[in-house]
């Protein structure tokens, strides 16, 4: 199956079925939804950008990113950082690089528009993801974000510029 990947408005209904869909993962392995706030408006260009990818016409992959910069209360993130959020493959498009190709995609996109470095929060729970960002090379980091005091995180940074 190839990989037709599309940037597409964070709340286009195909990207809203692919984010409820990584949402039920949460809720399966952590038992909640992720509570990282996100506004549709940081995924829009040029602040950002979020994928869909097709295969055969239908919805299988999706991520995206947004600009992240330093914060006072959150040490993690500098100046120059795009976060990856809603990194996800349908289970029946799994093992066919879909998931690779959306985050090189999402790595050029931030890189193309000034971003320095590719941050991302994980958990323990979601081992094929971790095993992708490692592989990728993505390094860890300190836990940031609203899960920075949760045993469960997991953060990784990428330096693309």
């Amino acid at each position: 199956m190839t990989l037709d990947l599309r940037a597409t408005a964070f709340d286009h209904p195909d990207a809203q079925r692919l984010i409820a869909a990584v949402q039920q993962v949460y809720v399966e392995r952590y038992g909640g939804h992720d509570e990282t706030r996100t506004d549709p408006a940081e995924f829009a260009a040029p602040h950002g950008l979020f994928l869909v990818g097709y295969g055969e016409g239908a919805p299988v992959a999706a991520g995206g990113w947004r600009v992240r910069d330093a914060e006072a209360d959150d040490p993690g993130i500098r100046d120059g950082d795009a976060e990856i959020k809603r990194m996800y493959v349908v289970p029946e498009a799994r093992g066919r690089g879909h998931a690779r190709a959306v985050l090189a995609a999402i790595e050029r996109s931030a890189a193309a528009a000034g971003r320095r470095r590719m941050i991302l929060e994980t958990g323990t729970k979601q081992p094929e993801a971790v095993a992708l960002y490692r592989s990728s090379g993505y390094a860890p980091i300190a836990r940031f974000g609203v899960y920075r005091e949760e045993p469960d995180s997991l953060c990784f940074a990428k330096i693309i510029a």
